[in-house]
């Protein structure tokens, strides 16, 4: 795993959070829960290759 996505993650992170303390505070929670969801879904995408090839890892040296 790469520093740079600890980094991008960190970053959408903080993005999310100020964006919905900002659409909070205008009345907006709607769509704070949409940007929180929307985060969400990017850090999975980046994330979910890693988790493939760690099972993937684990299968073969258990070879199940």
């Amino acid at each position: 795993m790469d520093i740079n996505l600890i980094f991008k993650i960190a970053a959408v992170g903080i993005l999310v959070t100020i964006l919905g303390q900002i659409l909070k505070h205008s009345g907006r929670e709607e769509h704070a829960f949409l940007i929180s969801l929307a985060g969400l879904l990017i850090v999975l995408s980046w994330i979910i290759p890693y988790i493939y090839d760690l099972f993937t890892t684990v299968q073969a040296l258990f070879e199940l």
